[in-house]
């Protein structure tokens, strides 16, 4: 079995079955994530009328579903198993993917949020339970170690995720084909700047809607249909993860079915520093995470020409790629550098590509936000382990917390959406613009990465 600096296992062997099957929610949750992303792009190409900022309204459901239910499973888990919180998250998990059905019958948009905030009702669960479940298998000297390797098991089902939204949903919409014709009927456009080529092929598609409103009805039935299908076998997929899990007995680590009040553990982590500010670095890095992965298309589409909704999400599959590499190269960095000082690292680092993707504006610019993916590998369990790093039984309502932490994924998509939908300042584009907000997280990071020891040794 591998082994820390310290000697350690990393795993303990009596733990390794049920490491690998709760390292599987890991990969589960992953591609939820990232299917749903590029779903901000797609709504908005099929419901024609929606706003940036009303489209944004995916993210907002979607990591507004974990915030709702963040703390609620934290008391579930406590009061009675780390197996019981994945069962019930599972459950719900299901039910919000299975629910993409009777919403596509609909062909209402609003529906849609809302099964994915039922969906992610069961990411928080699987969330709050995993995460402490696997700190806990196991010394904590090796805690974080074996959070990231279990993390690093994330961007597989994320990078999964990414590619069936590339390849079996935005490549077949009606409307990236409709771009497609439109850029090979008009060769000239590509000696165009991107913005200009947008507008001319917007002006042609709301021609093309007043010409033949009948087939753009029926494109877009087709379009529903497409973006409904990966989560209907989902669903089923979940289902059957579901009673894997029901028949599996899974171990006890000594960190359940306490009775401690969850008021009483509220007022310790309150009292603790490091856990006060990992929260809040957890809510900026999860609000820069998801909108450096969420709006990639957007900034490829205005700032390099010739792109197309696929084309532009093979640039977050390749960030994916990268961030999955940088996971396993981070967990071994962190057997020679603290936490901390590598965190503080990577998040300086992180800032000043995002600069670079701010003020560059073209590919190179695309390029650097892309390259962003590799320094974020490593911040949200970093982040995770150092908040809870002593806590003991409070790690159920601290991770809970740091869960909670996501809301800042339901709020920056939908602040940077309303940004987008306005004008930009001098030479920024609005969509560059934009991404100031992801680069102020970055900074907050840096500060908390600067301050992790400091705060472990003051606890």
């Amino acid at each position: 079995m591998s082994q820390s600096k310290n000697n350690h296992p990393i795993i303990p062997k009596i733990y390794l079955g049920s490491f690998i099957l709760v390292t599987s929610l890991f990969a589960l949750w992953g591609f939820a994530n990232d299917i749903t992303n590029p779903l901000v792009a797609a709504f908005k190409a099929v419901f024609d009328k929606l706003s940036n900022a009303q489209s944004s309204t995916i993210q907002f459901a979607f990591y507004g579903g974990y915030a709702t239910m963040a703390i609620p499973a934290a008391l579930f888990i406590q009061k009675y198993s780390y197996k019981a919180g994945i069962l019930l998250g599972l459950a719900l998990y299901a039910t919000g993917a299975l629910l993409f059905i009777p919403a596509a019958i609909t062909m209402q948009f609003i529906w849609f949020p809302l099964s994915l905030y039922v969906l992610t009702f069961g990411l928080a669960f699987l969330e709050t339970t995993a995460n402490p479940y696997i700190l806990s298998m196991g010394d904590e000297e090796t805690a974080t170690q074996r959070l990231n390797l279990a993390q690093a098991f994330n961007p597989i089902g994320s990078l999964l995720g990414m590619y069936t939204a590339s390849k079996l949903i935005l490549a077949k919409l009606s409307t990236s084909q409709f771009r497609t014709d439109q850029m090979l009927a008009h060769p000239e456009y590509e000696s165009l700047p991107a913005n200009e080529i947008n507008a001319r092929i917007t002006d042609s598609y709301e021609a093309f809607k007043a010409a033949d409103p009948t087939t753009f009805a029926a494109n877009q039935i087709a379009d529903i249909a497409i973006i409904r299908n990966p989560y209907a076998i989902l669903g089923a997929v979940v289902v059957l993860m579901f009673i894997l899990f029901l028949f599996k007995k899974m171990p006890d680590t000594g960190n359940r079915g306490t009775h401690m009040k969850a008021t009483e553990s509220a007022k310790r982590l309150f009292k603790n520093a490091c856990w006060r500010e990992g929260v809040i670095a957890q809510t900026f890095y999860v609000a820069a995470q998801i909108t450096c992965w969420t709006f990639v298309i957007q900034y490829a589409m205005e700032n390099v020409a010739g792109m197309t909704l696929s084309k532009a999400q093979n640039y977050n599959i390749t960030a994916m790629g990268l961030f999955l590499v940088s996971r396993f190269i981070c967990t071994f960095l962190l057997k020679y550098l603290s936490p901390g000082k590598l965190l503080m690292q990577l998040s300086t680092l992180a800032a000043i590509l995002m600069l670079c993707t701010i003020f560059l504006q073209n590919y190179a610019g695309l390029l650097c936000l892309v390259g962003i993916s590799g320094c974020m590998s490593l911040m949200f369990p970093t982040i995770y382990g150092i908040a809870l790093k002593g806590t003991g039984d409070d790690a159920k309502i601290g991770s809970a917390g740091l869960v909670f932490a996501i809301v800042g994924g339901a709020l920056m998509p939908l602040a940077m959406g309303f940004i987008m939908d306005g004008d930009g300042i001098g030479n920024l584009n609005a969509v560059s613009l934009s991404f100031f907000m992801p680069f102020i997280s970055f900074v907050i990071i840096a500060i908390f990465g600067y301050r992790a020891n400091t705060l472990l040794l003051n606890r």
